[in-house]
C-alpha cells in the first residue's frame, strides 16, 4: 500500500449553527417549556430584542455564514411547528430573528474525532482532465456528547497518486428538513428529505441526527453510485442510526449531493449494522454484504431496496489479524474479474485491519480469493488516539488501475492509500 502524507484531522473551530428540535424527542412538558420560552421572548421590550440580538450577532456573525437567515428559517419553523400558539401578527423582523437565535445553538460537530470515509466519483467532473477525478467523500465527524454526524469534503485525485483537498472550511451549514408539521415532524418509521443550503457548497454540509432513532448519531456512511440500468445513476449510502440503546440500518439516498432522503430499512438483517450495497443489481436482484452475527460475513439478496432479511453466509473469520471477527469496508467494487470487497479484520488486542476478498461476478456467493495478510494495518507512528489501534474504511474507489483508498486512523484523523488493483489481486489466494 502506497500511503500519501495529507492528512484530515479533527479541528474545534470547524462549527455549525443547529437547531433546537425539543419537541421532536420530548413530551408535552417539553413542548410547554418551549411555548414559555416564545412568550418570554414575545414579551421583551423593544430595547430589550435590540440589546439580546446585539449581543447574538457581536459573539456569532463573524463566525457563521448568512447567520440572521438561519435564525429566520428557524423562526419559520417555529410558526409551522407550534402553529396558532404563536401570534405572529405584531412580531418584528428583529424579534422573529431573536426568537431564532433562542432555538439554535452553535455545535463543534468534529471536536473529538473523524473517522470512517466513505468515497465516490463527484456527480460533476467538469473541468478535469488527463485522467483527474474529483471524488466526493463522506466522514462520520464526532462532537459533544459523542454524537455522530455525517460531514463531507470534496478534492481530486491525479496519475501518480497525487490527492489534493481544499482545507475545510470552519464555517458549516445544517443540512435540515424543509417545512414542519404542526406537533411531532417525524412519524416513526417513514423517511426523513434534508436539503443541503442552497447557497452553501459540498463541503460546508452536514447531515446532523433527525429522528428518535438517530437521536445519539449517524455512523458509517458507506457510499456507492447505485446504478439503475437505465442509464441513472442515483448514490445510496447505508448508515447505522443510535438512538443511545439500539442500533437499526438506514439508507441515504439522493441524486445531486443536494436533496438527501434518510430511509429506515426493514427486515431482520436490518436490525444489524454495517451494511454495504452492490452498486447494481445482480441476476434481477438487490444484494447486500452484512454480518447479521457480530463475526461472520453474509450475503444478502433482496426483491425491495429498503427491506432486507437474512442472507447466506459468505466468510468467516480465516487468519489470525481477523480472529475476533470481520466485517465489510465498503460496497462491493466491480471489476472485470469479479466483485473487489474490502474488508476489516479484528484480532489480538482489538487491533483493526484492512483487507480484501474477490467474489464471483455471477453469484457473489462464490469467493473467488481473498488476502491471507492485511493490506493495511495501523501504522506504527499513527496508532494512538481517540480509538488506538485502529484503520479502518467505509469505501473506497477505482482511479484508473488503482484503488484510491481514504481511511481512519484510530478514529482521529483520516489518511490516504493506494494500490494497484492487479497487484491487490495476485495477493489473493
Amino acid at each position: 500500500m502506497d500511503i500519501h502524507p495529507l492528512r484530515l484531522r479533527p479541528d474545534p473551530r470547524r462549527v455549525v449553527v443547529r437547531p433546537f428540535h425539543l419537541a421532536w424527542q420530548a413530551d408535552g412538558t417539553e413542548s410547554s417549556r418551549a411555548l414559555r420560552l416564545v412568550e418570554n421572548v414575545i414579551n421583551l421590550t423593544k430595547d430589550e430584542v435590540t440589546d439580546e440580538l446585539e449581543s447574538v450577532y457581536r459573539d456569532f456573525y463573524s463566525r457563521h455564514w448568512q447567520v440572521e437567515k438561519v435564525f429566520e428559517r428557524r423562526y419559520d419553523q417555529l410558526v409551522e411547528q407550534f402553529g396558532d400558539a404563536i401570534d405572529t401578527t405584531t412580531l418584528t423582523p428583529r424579534r422573529r430573528q431573536l426568537l431564532g437565535a433562542y432555538f439554535c445553538h452553535e455545535y463543534s460537530y468534529a471536536a473529538a474525532a473523524i473517522m470512517n470515509p466513505s468515497v465516490v466519483a463527484a456527480p460533476d467532473q467538469s473541468g478535469m482532465t488527463d485522467g483527474a477525478v474529483r471524488f466526493a467523500m463522506s466522514l462520520r465527524t464526532v462532537g459533544e456528547g459523542h454524537i455522530s454526524s455525517i460531514a463531507f469534503t470534496q478534492g481530486i485525485v491525479s496519475p501518480g497518486r497525487e490527492v489534493s483537498i481544499p482545507e475545510a472550511p470552519r464555517i458549516a451549514t445544517a443540512a435540515d428538513v424543509s417545512a414542519f408539521k404542526r406537533g411531532d415532524p417525524m412519524v416513526p418509521g417513514e423517511p426523513v428529505t434534508v436539503y443541503r443550503h442552497p447557497d452553501s457548497d459540498l463541503s460546508r454540509t452536514v447531515i446532523f441526527p433527525m429522528t428518535d432513532a438517530q437521536r445519539n448519531g449517524l455512523e458509517d456512511l458507506r457510499i456507492t453510485p447505485f446504478h439503475n440500468g437505465a442509464g441513472k445513476t442515483e448514490w445510496i449510502g447505508t448508515y447505522t442510526a443510535y438512538d443511545g440503546r439500539t442500533i437499526r440500518s438506514e439508507m441515504m439516498r439522493t441524486k445531486d449531493f443536494r436533496k438527501f432522503e434518510l430511509v429506515p430499512m426493514t427486515g431482520r438483517a436490518a436490525r444489524n449494522k454495517g451494511m454495504a450495497l452492490f452498486p447494481r443489481k445482480v441476476g434481477g436482484r438487490y444484494m447486500m454484504i452484512g454480518r447479521q452475527d457480530g463475526e461472520n460475513l453474509f450475503l444478502l439478496t433482496s426483491n425491495i431496496l429498503t427491506d432486507w432479511d437474512d442472507g447466506v453466509l459468505l466468510a468467516r473469520p480465516a487468519y489470525a489479524w481477523e480472529y475476533i471477527q470481520i466485517g465489510n469496508c465498503g460496497a462491493p467494487i466491480e471489476l472485470d474479474e469479479g466483485w473487489l470487497l474490502l474488508t476489516h479484520g479484528v484480532g489480538a488486542m482489538r487491533r483493526y485491519a484492512i483487507g480484501a476478498m474477490l467474489l464471483d461476478k455471477e453469484d457473489p456467493s462464490k469467493v473467488i480469493g481473498r488476502t491471507e495478510k492485511p493490506i493495511l494495518e495501523p501504522l506504527d507512528q499513527e496508532r494512538d488516539g481517540y480509538v488506538p489501534n485502529v484503520v479502518y474504511t467505509c469505501g473506497a474507489m477505482r482511479v484508473g488501475s488503482d484503488l484510491f483508498l481514504p481511511f481512519g486512523i484510530a478514529d482521529s484523523s483520516i489518511g490516504f492509500g493506494f494500490v494497484g488493483i492487479k497487484e491487490l489481486l495476485a495477493l489473493m489466494v
